[in-house]
């Protein structure tokens, strides 16, 4: 059995043309942790999973980022995934002209060493046993990656790259967004079926409904690029019920946003 990771976020600060909007950012995560962030938009809660995946457009400034004591910022986009991150994202980009079949073998190939490459019947039959779990149309293995995929297809097909590519850190960003009931359940059990002690979770959300799915260990409030509150599942319902008010109010918040970023 693989050893439990830990992800370790420390000071961490980022901008966007010269604009600051991580502003500090600290939080562990342990394997088995399912951590939540939630949090008005603007906040800088998708620029957070952005940076942590090297995103280029976003200029880390301050701070450290480690993966079982490696420092991950030191590490291209490739390396981090190839260290066992993975990132849900918000808008899944379409690819023409690479089916999502070939996308998915050759990502689980980039993390495997030479000459100990997934065998192409060993592939078919773990997508096929995972696109059936997720209800997703056989037909779409041979389909261009995410090309006319609606919104739910999209997301049900990021969750698929997932359970497939087995990370150690999983960042689900905004994985509900434009999901109706059915579509929300199938993603949730997708998720819970991959929680274990071998993998910790960050999901980034606006909505309390996802969190009735998947019930998180520990819920953090992100405003003015920091996190400014943390607690457990009940926070998330008084966020629900009575909204950020009441935490502006106590900690004495103007102005949340700290930019167009979400």
């Amino acid at each position: 059995m693989a050893n439990a990771p830990q992800f370790v976020i420390d000071g961490l600060k980022a901008s966007i043309e010269d604009k600051e909007i991580l502003k500090g950012i600290n939080l562990t995560i342990n394997g088995g942790e399912v951590h939540a962030i939630m949090g008005p938009n603007g906040t800088g809660k998708s620029t957070l999973a952005s940076a942590l995946m090297g995103h280029p457009k976003y200029e880390v400034t301050e701070g450290s980022v480690q993966l079982d004591g490696e420092e991950v910022l030191e590490m291209g986009v490739d390396e981090r995934a190839r260290a066992g991150m993975f990132l849900a994202m918000q808008y899944p980009s379409e690819i023409t002209g690479v089916t999502n079949s070939d996308f998915l073998r050759s990502a689980i190939n980039a993390r495997r060493e030479e000459g100990n490459e997934i065998s192409l019947i060993k592939f078919i039959r773990q997508m096929e046993s995972k696109m059936k779990q997720l209800e997703i149309n056989p037909e779409f293995a041979h389909r261009y990656l995410n090309e006319g995929f609606s919104g739910g297809e999209k997301k049900r097909n990021e969750i698929l790259q997932m359970m497939l590519l087995d990370p150690k850190i999983v960042i689900l960003d905004e994985i509900d967004s434009g999901l109706d009931i059915d579509a929300l359940r199938i993603v949730a059990e997708g998720v819970n079926s991959m929680r274990n002690a071998e993998r910790g979770f960050l999901i980034i959300t606006h909505y309390q409904r996802l969190l009735n799915y998947i019930n998180p260990d520990f819920v953090h409030v992100m405003m003015q690029g920091r996190i400014v509150k943390s607690g457990g599942p009940e926070l998330a319902q008084r966020l629900e019920a009575e909204g950020y008010d009441w935490i502006k109010e106590e900690l004495g918040i103007v102005d949340e946003t700290v930019g167009q970023e979400a």
